[in-house]
């Protein structure tokens, strides 16, 4: 099967890739089986070295990975731009407090000496999305290569020069051939590789499917996953908070990536006594947003990774309409590609887009809109805030805006979410654990925690 990395603003086809041979898929498990062996050995110091060395090959070339960020998914230059940035930061993150996480923790027992050791496991697969092609790769890899682990990374198909570059920029560093290799395969055979021996564990970041066939492939075979999926992630206004942040942060969370971030705020649940003047001023901060080529500077909106990503947004958009729905701006593809130059009109599409008045029984009850489009309920007050923002089978992030210092311990203990923010965006960040609970996956990425997950926790008594 051939692996196609695909322009979205265009549509023009960029590279073509073949799969992997088996053998040349067995030659690459044997390598990482045979490189663990030997750099589960290597010192703390000497893993740091390599994480910085990584961290200083991202800064040096941090525009050429950029592009190719852009080119391949359709994220705005400037965003990819930041993003090489902090997937340097994760590496050198790991690289000072690695040696921290991974000490011994003594345990005071009836034994002369207890105490707990943390030790790799050998080869983890890590099953990687297209919307954040760096940074979810490095926030996987810094910890897993810090612990003494080796990865193995299959990336989204329609990535594979952004995975490509990241396995070299592993080898620049100077990290042992093996250490961490990109397997340029399909999905259909991650079942078949799950089952070697050789691989010990398993993360995914992606949808609610894949990530259930992977906790499914793992589960026969009795191997350790960790799962970040989909989120439909609430963002709570209350008439206390600072409306003119609200509206700000409302539009940065909702568009972040083209709005393709699971973390990405998507329903907006406002009291009713200031939601008029937030959907007004929501739509000011829409109507500003530039949609275009993201390469040009200037470019806030780029196109959608692929064309299944539009067409099922646009029915989920359709649908919402047809039941009553107003549009407070956007709405059209045809009236977003008419304003559009001739070179991008067989791109990716959607234009930024409100939707307000929304009845219930349509896709915004449940279902996770990908794309720019933010959903807007109004609430009498905060209990129904927090009912309706839990009432849907996911749970990863979730924003609340108060001033009031009640309010605010409600939202924290109250919603359900494996992150809560007040008066912030949701975002990752190195130093915090992240995941989500109910069908948001399970697991958690970052901070020690993170580190932790694919470790043997190993109980030591001496007596």
């Amino acid at each position: 099967m051939a692996i196609a990395s695909i322009n979205p603003a265009t549509g023009v086809t960029l590279q073509v890739f073949e799969d992997l041979t088996p053998a040349a898929l067995q030659a690459k498990l044997s390598q990482a089986d045979q490189c663990f062996a030997q750099y589960r050995h290597t010192s703390l110091d000497q893993r740091a070295t390599w994480l910085r060395a990584a961290a200083q090959v991202l800064e040096a070339d941090k525009l050429t990975y950029a592009q190719l960020m852009t080119l391949e998914m359709g994220k705005p230059l400037a965003a990819a731009i930041a993003e090489v940035e902090k997937s340097a930061l994760v590496c050198r993150f790991y690289a000072d407090h690695g040696a921290g996480f991974l000490a011994d923790t003594p345990i005071a027992t009836d034994a002369s000496r207890s105490f707990i050791r943390y030790q790799p496991l050998g080869p983890i697969l890590a099953v990687m999305p297209w919307n954040f092609p760096f940074w979810q790769v490095f926030r996987f890899a810094a910890p897993a290569l810090m612990a003494g682990n080796v990865g193995l990374l299959k990336h989204a198909s329609n990535v594979p020069q952004c995975a490509l570059a990241i396995e070299s920029v592993f080898e620049q560093a100077g990290f042992p051939t093996g250490a961490f290799q990109t397997l340029l395969i399909g999905a259909a055979r991650i079942a078949e590789l799950v089952a070697d021996d050789r691989i010990k564990a398993a993360t995914l970041t992606g949808s609610e499917p894949a990530g259930a066939s992977l906790a499914a492939a793992c589960g026969r075979q009795i191997k350790k996953t960790v799962l970040e999926l989909g989120g439909t992630d609430p963002f709570i206004v209350m008439p206390s908070a600072d409306l003119e942040a609200a509206i700000t942060t409302a539009a940065t969370a909702r568009m972040l990536n083209n709005g393709q971030s699971c973390i990405a705020a998507k329903r907006f649940l406002v009291h009713e006594a200031i939601a008029d003047p937030f959907e007004q001023g929501l739509r000011q901060q829409f109507a500003a947003l530039q949609v275009g080529d993201p390469m040009v500077a200037g470019v806030t909106v780029g196109p959608l990774a692929t064309p299944s990503i539009v067409a099922e947004l646009d029915q989920q958009v359709r649908a919402c309409l047809d039941r009553g729905a107003i549009a407070l701006i956007g709405g059209s593809i045809p009236a977003l590609k008419a304003q559009l130059p001739a070179e991008l009109q067989a791109g990716n599409w959607f234009p930024p887009t409100i939707l307000t008045q929304i009845p219930p029984g349509t896709p915004a009850d449940q279902e996770e809109f990908f794309g720019p489009v933010a959903l807007v309920f109004r609430v009498q007050n905060l209990e129904e805030a927090i009912q309706r923002a839990n009432a849907t089978p996911l749970g990863l992030g979730a924003s609340g805006w108060s001033q009031d210092p009640t309010e605010q311990e409600r939202l924290i203990s109250d919603l359900e979410a494996g992150a809560v923010f007040i008066n912030g965006l949701v975002k990752s960040d190195p130093r915090l654990p992240f995941g989500g609970i109910k069908r948001s996956g399970y697991g958690r990425e970052l901070g020690v925690e993170g580190m932790r997950e694919f470790l043997n926790i190993k109980t030591v008594w001496v007596k």
